[in-house]
């Protein structure tokens, strides 16, 4: 039986390695006081957040994330999937984390609050996820069966960061109920009314939450950023891309995918913007 796998805590840099955290430090001192749309020294462009997710409170969605979370993990503790902190994969996973979450809170300033955490769970699917509120999990079939690097591992984990830091499950859940409804149930779940269902609908949707193509979009760029930005290579994300497509192509489909539409342009699309996150990898490198 797997040992429990904790919440852990995410240190900063020793002294000797100040220096390498200069540019780091400045980007988010810039930032730290930008909007949720974005920080304003972001080098891809990906518009303004969705305003629907205005009509369900973040604190909801968060305390769903995390309790679903907390099942996910006691199920899988329960039958033994659970890694351990002495497994190998779960520490390359919490090294990767240790790296881009830095870079997170300029993008969402509720991410200073977030207890962030990543686990492990064995399981064939090849599927990975971040909940609202940072709560991390990854499915060995994704790094056993894709054989990622870890630049194409910091890609993937980027991307889900960058599905919560974005509040795409919010928004989602706002718009799925209608903006009538979206609202009546925002006023109950302040207070103003009798308790609403929208955060117990949240806590069993949230892993299989269908995102929008413009949400794909959204999170392929800023996980994108996050890695380049933390010394991850940006190529990676098209590997990984064509690697997830191949996957597909001999599986006949792949559950990351069910909840990650993809489209013929998403590689298309990175490639695209590779060229404005590469100083930001080599300044990394050279950090």
């Amino acid at each position: 039986m797997c040992t429990r796998c904790e919440s852990f805590v995410f240190s900063a840099a020793p002294a000797s390695h100040a220096s390498a955290w200069q540019p780091r430090r400045a980007f988010l001192l810039a930032a730290a006081g930008a909007a949720l749309a974005g920080p304003a020294l972001a080098q891809v462009s990906v518009g303004n957040a969705s305003m629907a997710r205005n009509l369900v409170p973040a604190e909801r969605i968060e305390t769903a994330g995390v309790q679903q979370y907390g099942q996910l993990l006691e199920q899988a503790r329960a039958k033994g999937a659970l890694a351990g902190d002495g497994n190998a994969q779960l520490q390359r996973l919490r090294t990767i984390a240790n790296r881009l979450i830095p870079f997170a809170t300029p993008w969402n300033t509720r991410a200073r609050q977030w207890k962030w955490e990543v686990n492990l769970i064995g399981s064939k699917q090849i599927n990975a996820f971040c909940m609202p509120g940072g709560k991390i999990a990854f499915f060995t079939g994704i790094l056993d069966q894709l054989k990622l690097g870890d630049d194409e591992v910091a890609m993937v984990m980027g991307h889900e960061m960058a599905h919560a830091l974005r509040e795409h499950a919010r928004a989602r859940m706002a718009k799925s109920a209608g903006t009538g409804a979206a609202l009546s149930i925002g006023a109950q779940l302040l207070g103003l009314g009798q308790m609403g269902d929208l955060a117990a609908r949240a806590g069993t949707q949230l892993i299989t939450l269908k995102f929008s193509r413009s949400d794909e979009t959204e999170a392929d760029l800023v996980g994108l950023e996050l890695a380049a930005r933390a010394g991850y290579d940006p190529q990676a994300s098209v590997s990984l891309w064509k690697k997830m497509a191949v996957a597909s192509r001999n599986q006949g489909g792949l559950s990351f995918l069910s909840t990650h539409p993809s489209g013929p342009d998403r590689i298309q699309k990175l490639e695209a913007n590779l060229s404005k996150v590469e100083s930001l990898y080599r300044e990394a490198k050279r950090s």
